[in-house]
């Protein structure tokens, strides 16, 4: 029972590990490291925007 809970928890870490930008939906490397960095999917054009005009 706990394997297949493990097995699920890791396809779904997968599925969500991915480098799309949750602001523009587009896909960016930038998104990886920015979502380890700051806890944000977003890639770095998104980042500086927020980071200039925060809304």
């Amino acid at each position: 029972m706990t394997e297949k809970f493990k097995e699920n928890l890791k396809e779904h870490d997968l599925k969500a590990l991915n480098n799309i930008c949750e602001e523009c939906e587009k896909e960016d490397k930038s998104v990886k490291e920015n979502l380890i960095l700051s806890g944000f999917k977003i890639c770095s054009s998104c980042r500086v925007s927020k980071t200039v005009f925060p809304v």
